[in-house]
Formats: C-alpha cells, sequence, structure tokens
C-alpha cells in the first residue's frame, strides 16, 4: 500500500535513488516482492511496500518507460487511445503484442479494478484529471499510483504542469521505476545511453546558429502548444533551436496566434497524432492567412514528429537526434 510521507528536496530524493543497492533484482525473488521502496514522485517521498506485479499504464511514453526498463512481466495491461496510430513497427512492438491493450478510451477505476491491478501509472493530463479519475480514489480501493513527473503540477497555479527540465523529469522516472521494481542497473544503463546520445547531438550543435521552433499540436482558433516543462522544450534545445516559448512557465497548454505572429519562429514542428493527420495541420498552417509571413511557413520549414517522441517517453533522445539533423541541413521537410 502506498504510504505518503513528508515532502524533501527533490536534489537529495535524486542523490537517495543513485545510491540504491545497484542489484538488478528478478522478479521472482519473494524478499525482493516484499522490500518496501521510498522514492520522491511529485515532491513527496511516497513508500511501496511491495514490489508491484500488476500494472496498469495510460497512454503511450508511460507504456514504453516501463517497456524500455523490460517489465513487460509487471503489468497487468495498458490503456491507450486509438488516436495514438498504428503499433506496428514501433520501437517496442513485440512488448504491446505481450502486454493486453485493456482500453482505447481512458485509465478508469473500473479498468484498474477488473486489471486487478496493485499500481496504476499515469499522470495529470495523461490518464489523471480531477473531473474524471484521482489517484486518491485509486488509494482508496488499494490500488498505489505514480505520477508521470512531466505531469506533476508545479507551484505557480493549481492547473500549469512541469517541476524540472524534461529531459530530468525523464532521467527522475527511469531512477524511481529502477528503484520500485528493483531493476536499477537497467534504469542506470538507460540513462547513461540516452544523455551520451543527446550530448552527441548537441557537440554537433555547437557554434550554429540556433533557429526558434514553434510546436504545433492541434487547434485552429488556438494553438495548442509546449511550454518549458514540457518534452518538446528540450527535444528543441538539445537539438539545436529554441522552444518558442521557452519563457511559458507550464507543459502543454493553448497560446494565441497574434503570439506565433510576433515571435516568427524559423520552424514549426508538428505533433502527429489525433484525427487531424500532420498533412492536414500542415496544409491549415501553410493556407492560414494570419501566418502567411511568419518566415517558417514562407519557407516551409516545417518537420514533423510523432506524438510518442513528443510526450515523455524513451522516445525522446531519438527525437533529438531526428530533428537535430533536420535543423542542421537547412533542408525543407517534404
Amino acid at each position: 500500500m502506498r504510504k505518503l510521507l513528508p515532502a524533501v528536496p527533490l536534489g537529495l530524493a535524486a542523490a537517495l535513488t543513485l545510491t540504491g543497492c545497484g542489484a538488478e533484482v528478478a522478479s521472482d525473488n519473494k524478499t525482493a516482492k516484499s522490500q518496501a521502496v521510498t522514492v520522491t514522485n511529485c515532491g513527496k517521498k511516497v513508500t511501496y511496500d511491495t514490489r508491484p506485479e500488476r500494472v496498469v499504464t495510460n497512454d503511450v511514453g508511460i507504456t514504453e518507460l516501463m517497456f524500455a526498463l523490460r517489465l513487460e512481466n509487471r503489468m497487468a495491461g495498458y490503456v491507450m487511445p486509438a488516436d495514438k496510430g498504428s503499433l506496428e513497427g514501433l520501437p517496442y512492438k513485440d512488448a504491446y503484442k505481450e502486454v493486453k491493450w485493456l482500453s482505447k478510451d481512458r485509465v478508469t477505476k473500473e479498468v484498474a479494478l477488473a486489471a486487478h491491478a496493485d499500481l496504476v501509472f499515469a499522470g495529470w493530463n495523461y490518464g489523471f484529471n480531477e473531473n474524471a479519475l484521482t489517484p486518491d480514489e485509486l488509494h482508496a480501493s488499494g490500488i498505489d499510483t505514480y505520477l508521470l513527473t512531466e505531469s506533476c503540477r508545479n507551484a505557480r497555479t493549481s492547473t500549469s504542469r512541469g517541476i524540472m527540465p524534461p529531459l530530468d523529469a525523464l532521467y527522475t522516472d527511469l531512477e524511481n521505476l529502477g528503484r520500485i521494481f528493483g531493476v536499477e542497473d537497467r534504469a542506470r544503463k538507460l540513462i547513461k545511453q540516452y544523455k551520451a546520445r543527446v550530448a552527441d547531438v548537441r557537440a554537433k550543435a555547437k557554434g550554429a546558429k540556433r533557429p526558434s521552433v514553434f510546436l504545433y499540436d492541434s487547434g485552429q482558433d488556438q494553438p495548442f502548444t509546449s511550454g518549458r516543462y514540457a518534452a518538446p522544450e528540450q527535444i528543441i534545445s538539445e537539438a539545436g533551436g529554441v522552444n518558442l516559448l521557452h519563457d511559458l512557465k507550464d507543459s502543454w497548454t493553448t497560446i494565441g496566434w497574434e503570439t506565433v505572429v510576433k515571435r516568427n519562429p524559423d520552424v514549426v514542428v508538428i505533433n502527429d497524432y489525433g484525427s487531424t493527420s500532420a498533412e492536414q495541420k500542415k496544409k491549415f498552417l501553410l493556407s492560414y492567412p494570419p501566418l502567411r509571413n511568419v518566415s517558417a511557413i514562407k519557407h516551409k520549414r516545417i518537420y514533423t514528429l510523432d506524438y510518442a517522441d513528443l510526450v515523455e517517453s524513451p522516445r525522446n533522445p531519438s527525437a533529438i537526434e531526428r530533428l537535430g539533423a533536420y535543423l542542421r541541413s537547412g533542408a525543407e521537410a517534404s
């Protein structure tokens, strides 16, 4: 059962997670199962009395964090809307075949109970919502939760999200999951690999002009985009660009088109998901009169990344590599 303890500084919590036992623990180790583990999740110390065995995840990025740590055998299933695209050809297609797709809607208490879940891994607006399902509702039913760090609510308002740089959020969740499931070595190796890949792209971009980049998720009346606490912030910056909304202290949110026009981005990155295709989004941007004098639109500097690239997920380093190559090339998107 999950226990909340007084909050500790995030830096101290990160240090604690890095000083774990270090040995990889097999899933059938009964001693490991009964060992209580305490991590810091969204600024709160949380204790898990046992290692979870029937995890339900919500959405693609969260699900693939489990897959990246090879924790398919600890999962009861995943929830993922159908608009996240086909699972064929994805980096974890074999894991997707092994784990049950529980729902194409959203995670609910009923879904979790039917799956006999002992932990639900989701986040604010990644499954959890005050008007739908909250962690407290699951705790009341005896189900533990873990919150995606990208989604943590910050102190500025009750709704804005994000408490640390996005890649730090990715590494924090890998560290925490490594401790919770007793696979610290796997987590450390992944983090080391990811950091090396990102550093390589950063080195290639050193000294080059840094274009401003607008992340276009969706919306015609008002664009839905990302601030400094969502994954695109560092995907863009580490690739060699500057997020147009770097000063926005939130993760995913809506702004006005006038802001985009005034700031005049050099490049637009389209988030490919949903019922509107990337090509349809591109056509809208190119034909929308208020944007006609924006540099990225005039020069057709528009690049597409997948939804799973642009939320906190194991695909973030690859997204940085691909976007970095595009920004360095100076070539128009096809």
